[in-house]
């Protein structure tokens, strides 16, 4: 049975996997997200490895950063096979890494940002309250999975470069797949709400063979997964880029409390929505993979997303 946290399971050509942590502080002024990528979906540069005839994932992987609040930064550096090194229990890319001791998860952050460089260099500490063993289908050819790891965890966030010390409610996931997301999905959203007693997730998915999905999951203190009734569809308003962000809430009611990602391709916000019976504080993101797709879009990503030669 996979626990989720194996850093060295198999990654198919063209495929990827990426572990997944995000965070709000306490007092709701940070936030924080760390994917860890083998075969980085969202770079242009595996994009173009794969149309190349190409698409070796290990040799497209990184450690993206995404500091909210003041301080703000990103960081999303594409690296070469060389760089990673990978067991069950760690995983590295360059100078930065993460640590699965049994108990937490140790992440150790050493990137430059972009688009104007600057050092980031910290730390963030996962400690689960549980963990999940029930992982998902997202397609109907079983082609990507997910599988929420530790959806009620708690963090603390100590960085150097830029000064910054708090600690708050977390999530852990990772997805895996044998394909592009671009191949099988059209687009999504997802978002996750913790509780005093639960935490709610949503993933919504729209697929290329024209069928949908709606998982609607309660996860308790123990980490048992329970599915409940999918809300009804909410239309928050559009970002900048006009991503749009439907969501779901059992009143009919949902707002935006802050956009976090605004870019051409997808969205992540903080929102407002009505969840198990409750108004509940959410993060939510948006994905719309015809406009990853797209070239004009890609030729735009090599911005935030450098890949050094060397």
């Amino acid at each position: 049975m996979m626990r989720g946290w194996e850093f060295n399971q198999p990654v198919p050509e063209r495929g990827y996997c990426w572990w997944y942590v995000d965070a709000l502080s306490d007092d709701g002024k940070h936030g924080i997200t760390i994917i860890a990528f083998i075969g980085t979906v969202f770079s242009p540069w595996y994009a173009w490895a794969r149309r190349g005839g190409g698409g070796d994932p290990s040799n497209h992987c990184c450690i993206n950063v995404s500091l909210y609040g003041r301080p703000s930064r990103w960081a999303m550096t594409d690296r070469q096979s060389w760089t990673m090194r990978r067991d069950e229990n760690s995983f590295t890319v360059g100078p930065s890494g993460l640590v699965w001791d049994g108990n937490s998860l140790t992440i150790s952050i050493n990137e430059v940002t972009a688009p104007f460089p600057s050092r980031l260099r910290g730390t963030l500490r996962l400690t689960p309250q549980a963990l999940s063993t029930r992982a998902f289908q997202l397609d109907a050819k079983g082609r990507h999975k997910w599988h929420p790891i530790a959806p009620r965890s708690r963090v603390e966030v100590e960085f150097q470069q830029p000064g910054l010390r708090w600690s708050g409610p977390s999530y852990f996931d990772t997805n895996a797949g044998a394909a592009p997301l671009e191949e099988d999905f059209c687009d999504w959203d997802w978002c996750r709400a913790p509780m005093p007693d639960a935490t709610a997730i949503l993933y919504n998915t729209q697929r290329r063979d024209g069928t949908s999905q709606a998982l609607a999951l309660r996860v308790g203190h123990d980490g048992s997964v329970e599915d409940f009734p999918s809300p009804p569809v909410v239309q928050l308003p559009k970002t900048l880029w006009r991503i749009a962000r439907p969501t779901r809430s059992e009143n009919g009611q949902a707002s935006v409390v802050k956009t976090l990602e605004d870019a051409p391709f997808y969205s992540r916000s903080v929102i407002n929505t009505h969840l198990l019976g409750r108004d509940v504080t959410a993060v939510h993101e948006s994905l719309e993979l015809d406009r990853f797709a797209n070239l004009a879009v890609q030729a735009l990503l090599p911005v935030k997303v450098p890949r050094p030669f060397w």
